[in-house]
């Protein structure tokens, strides 16, 4: 797909699943658990990708210059979006370049309306760390509603993102971003009975997000065309070799699901 021909046509989403791990999406996929993401998903599933960061700030700082999770195959893997800078090596004729110091700010002079939904505490705009990501974009959200307390965080998330796609004019270019918090810790509570959380509980957590998620696709698919990549940020340990959490590189902590999705207007 020619990125240069989607900036400027089409709607872009970007959707971070924070925290999920690629082995747990993909087994979820692989046994059915997923009915909506199965839809937009390709025949394979997920692909394994390997994440810049190996937690949420530094994943989200490289996705916001471009740098997006590498295919865990070996070469060179052109990038889908890139700042215009000398010597770069992993851009080519369908990667859309862009001017400024982050894509959404380039985006946003190419006409592209940019809101971001928050979820985990990188997001909260409470402090100044926290509203930094966030500071990058036109129209920002996020309350208690919306964090890793909320167990109906995803709920919250996609009706504010609605609502801020109603107020869109129809002939306004979005960018959309959303940092899905409910597969961060704590996610025990998607099943009834886990005081911890382990690869059950986030898959637990993985299905009520893909319950959720429907309306954002149909609000979406009315306004016209769009673009979207579905990725996490980080993965994260469960007792593997004695590893839990992130911010270390695990390979449960830096192989990440990855999709890229497209669609066209709602007939």
């Amino acid at each position: 797909m020619n990125m240069n021909d989607v900036v400027g046509r089409d709607d872009i989403v970007l959707i971070t699943f924070d925290t999920l791990r690629y082995d747990v999406a993909q087994s979820a996929w692989e046994a059915g658990r997923l009915p909506n993401l199965a839809k937009l998903l390709p025949p394979s599933g997920w692909e394994r990708r390997h994440s810049p960061g190996n937690f949420t700030f530094a994943a989200h700082a490289a996705f916001f210059t471009g740098f997006l999770p590498t295919p865990a195959l070996p070469g060179r893997h052109p990038r889908r979006f890139a700042l215009r800078f000398p010597g770069s090596e992993t851009t080519d004729e369908e990667t859309c370049v862009l001017d400024g110091e982050t894509i959404v700010a380039g985006l946003a002079a190419r006409g592209y309306h940019t809101v971001c939904v928050g979820g985990v505490g990188f997001f909260n705009q409470l402090t100044p760390l926290g509203s930094l990501l966030p500071g990058f974009f036109a129209e920002s959200h996020w309350s208690p509603e919306l964090g890793v307390t909320d167990s109906d965080s995803t709920k919250n998330q996609v009706q504010v993102a609605c609502q801020s796609i109603a107020r869109l004019a129809s002939d306004e270019r979005l960018f959309l971003f959303i940092n899905l918090s409910a597969l961060h810790q704590p996610n025990c509570g998607y099943l009834p009975g886990r005081v911890e959380d382990d690869c059950e509980t986030q898959q637990a957590a993985l299905e009520y997000v893909d319950s959720q998620l429907p309306p954002l696709w149909e609000t979406l698919q009315r306004r016209g065309g769009g673009f979207g990549i579905l990725c996490a940020d980080h993965g994260t340990a469960y007792g593997e070799d004695g590893y839990w959490g992130h911010r270390l590189s695990h390979p449960v902590v830096w192989e990440v699901p990855y999709a890229e999705i497209a669609w066209k207007q709602e007939s």
